[in-house]
């Protein structure tokens, strides 16, 4: 029975929970985590190792919540005791991937602390190996440790692994280590000491999502893992299924709440055109392709014609094994880049082109079944079914409706305009958060914040990314946050503060109730897409903050919460309007057009001057902007300043 029916028949059911709005709960912790997803998880087992009391809080339920909870098929950039590839080196065609504007900080001691990370998964329960020998004798595979590897099957830096198994590990550890887990309560805001902006963090609040309680956490250290800003360009509930990246009630809470307290942020001017959670493609993975989860699918046309492979010198790659082989001359293959020194093999460059001309006839399909037989389960079994979300709807729902690999080809929708990764799109349809590195916090190389007892892992950091890079920075801002809980003092909340925050937690129940939480996120869209576009200039910036504002105060009102859920959800929308906001100040600081961050400004048309190759910062300090810089690498020397903070 769908929703119109049922409220034909019974009317609007009653709130199936009590509701407690203005009732408080307080707890007390040494370390508080916000987000219980895969950093969340892992800081709380890190610093729970400490011997310190840990409480985490999780919006949804921690056992499978967050952008990994359902699962991951690659654990990548992994240098261990089997390859010749360094850390340094990892880190190296990162940055240059990104033109320099990538995290080395994290990313180093992600990279320096992978390989540890993933063997004690492994003893939580979590599958790394080819215990059962479905892949003996695979390319693939090593013999010896049963690990398999893809996209570099010579040097073997990123793993093949059983992601779907790893939450619950996670989760179960956490229960044995005695962390205190708080399902359903969203965090909305920071405690400062003094109730001061810029001041050191001594908790935060939360709202139960079910029964609108209120909640005081406070702690002795805090670490924000609560992932990325979403939902500022684009947003559709009704249309976009699961074609989104990222699950949707990631919009950035973590962001907006540190930005309140006077955090420092970068990288939040970086977007990029995308049809990424729009409502005009198909789940990720869902169809046939040659990237990521699908690489190196073999590819056709409508006629049945092969879609040639080619190296990094466009050489035509004649033999399936050639796909997974660096070059000659080449080292090692990244997991996506398209500089040189890295690049990985893929279809011809010029294949929409070729599409023109009459070479190659639409549609594409993926031809599983032309290729090696342990290739072809490899990516239809492991790889599309270990993925984020692509067990039941991908994997389960295809087979049961007679999908068969060995026989059938399934169709892609490169240049059809449906395929999230390769299809056209409009530049004003952009995304900031949604895929890739995105804008975050910045911290130093205890992963702690400039708010002293304010610590930051996974997508929480600027340039986060990858459910490895999640995994080893939490376990690390755990172990670092409970030595600094350790030591630091207790402090009083400010009630004046927690007032505060209560009150603006529950200003939207008194709203008119005259549009609902969804048109206005959907409006603020409209605005991100007329005045933060591909092209900006002073003046379109401006009137983008200007009618932010005018949102907020005219027409967020105009919403009402008539039950804890949409108290929820609307305060997710004050957060995607926040993180709006943050991302026109960084763009109005970014006096300059940068192709690596997808960023051009009309007023400053020069791309890349030398002079503005560096990071910009924002912070909010006494109600203003507060904007700086850094160079590019200012977490140099890498590795010297990894052995001074490690332990």
């Amino acid at each position: 029975m769908d929703w119109e029916e049922q409220v034909r028949q019974h009317g609007i059911p009653e709130w199936p929970y009590p509701i407690r709005y203005g009732e408080e709960t307080e707890v007390a912790a040494d370390v508080l985590i916000l987000g219980g997803g895969i950093s969340g998880c892992w800081a709380a087992i890190g610093a729970a190792r400490k011997g310190v009391n840990v409480v985490m809080v999780e919006k949804g339920a921690a056992i499978r919540s967050g952008s990994g909870g359902s699962g991951c098929d690659h654990w990548i950039n992994t240098p261990h005791p089997g390859s010749p590839i360094t850390a340094e080196e990892i880190v190296d065609w990162e940055i240059k991937f990104n033109g320099g504007y990538s995290n080395g900080l994290s990313r180093y001691i992600a990279a320096r602390e992978s390989y540890e990370t993933l063997l004690d998964l492994e003893k939580m329960g979590g599958k790394i190996r080819d215990t059962e020998d479905a892949f003996r004798g695979a390319p693939f595979r090593d013999e010896k440790t049963k690990f398999l590897f893809a996209y570099d099957y010579k040097n073997r830096i990123h793993f093949r692994v059983w992601g779907s198994t790893f939450k619950k590990a996670l989760f179960k550890e956490c229960s044995r280590l005695g962390v205190r887990i708080i399902d359903r309560v969203m965090a909305t805001g920071l405690l400062t000491e003094g109730g001061a902006t810029g001041a050191r963090v001594i908790g935060a609040t939360g709202l139960h999502t079910r029964t609108g309680e209120f909640f005081i956490l406070r702690a002795r250290a805090v670490i924000d893992c609560l992932s990325r800003h979403q939902r500022n360009w684009t947003f559709t509930t009704e249309l976009r299924g699961i074609s989104n990246f990222r699950p949707t009630q990631i919009v950035g809470d973590g962001h907006a709440m540190a930005w309140r307290a006077g955090a420092e942020f970068t990288l939040m001017e970086r977007s990029r055109a995308t049809s990424f959670a729009s409502g005009d493609v198909y789940p990720t993975y869902g169809h046939g392709n040659a990237m990521n989860t699908w690489f190196p699918c073999s590819m056709v046309d409508a006629r049945g014609k092969e879609i040639p492979y080619v190296d990094r010198e466009g050489k035509v790659l004649k033999h399936f094994h050639e796909r997974n082989r660096p070059a000659p001359g080449q080292k090692f293959l990244g997991e996506r880049t398209l500089h040189y020194e890295h690049k990985r093999p893929g279809l011809i460059e010029d294949l929409e082109e070729r599409v023109k001309k009459g070479e190659f006839v639409l549609p594409f399909y993926a031809d599983l079944g032309s290729m090696p037989e342990e290739e072809r389960r490899a990516i239809w079994g492991l790889m599309v079914g270990e993925e984020g979300r692509t067990k039941i709807p991908v994997l389960r729902a295809y087979t049961d409706a007679g999908f068969d690999p060995e026989r059938d080809m399934l169709q892609s929708y490169m240049l059809l305009g449906s395929d999230p990764m390769k299809g056209s799109v409009r530049p004003q349809d952009r995304t900031g958060g949604e895929i890739g590195d995105a804008g975050g916090l910045v911290t130093d190389w205890d992963l702690k914040t400039n708010l002293d007892g304010l610590y930051a892992a996974g997508d929480a950091l600027f340039g986060g990314n990858y459910h490895y890079h999640a995994a080893a920075t939490g376990k690390y801002a755990g172990r670092k946050a409970a030595e600094y809980a350790i030591k630091a003092p207790g402090s009083a909340v400010h009630r004046t503060q927690v007032e505060e925050e209560k009150g603006r937690v529950y200003e939207p129940l008194r709203g008119s109730g005259e549009i609902e939480w969804k048109e206005l996120n959907a409006a603020q869209c409209r605005v991100m897409k007329n005045f933060c576009s591909f092209y900006k200039n002073e003046e379109l910036l401006k009137l983008g903050l200007h009618w932010l504002k005018d949102l907020r105060e005219k027409e967020a009102p105009r919403v009402r919460a008539d039950n804890p859920h949409k108290l929820m959800r609307t305060l997710e929308v004050l957060s995607v309007f926040t993180c709006s906001e943050m991302i026109i100040h960084a763009s109005l600081a970014r006096r300059a057009s940068n192709r690596y961050l997808d960023f051009f400004r009309l007023d400053y048309p020069e791309v890349d001057p030398p002079e503005w190759n560096k990071w910009i910062t924002i912070r909010q300090e006494g109600g203003a902007v507060r904007t700086g810089e850094r160079p590019l690498d200012f977490w140099a020397p890498l590795a010297e300043n990894y052995e001074k903070h490690r332990d």
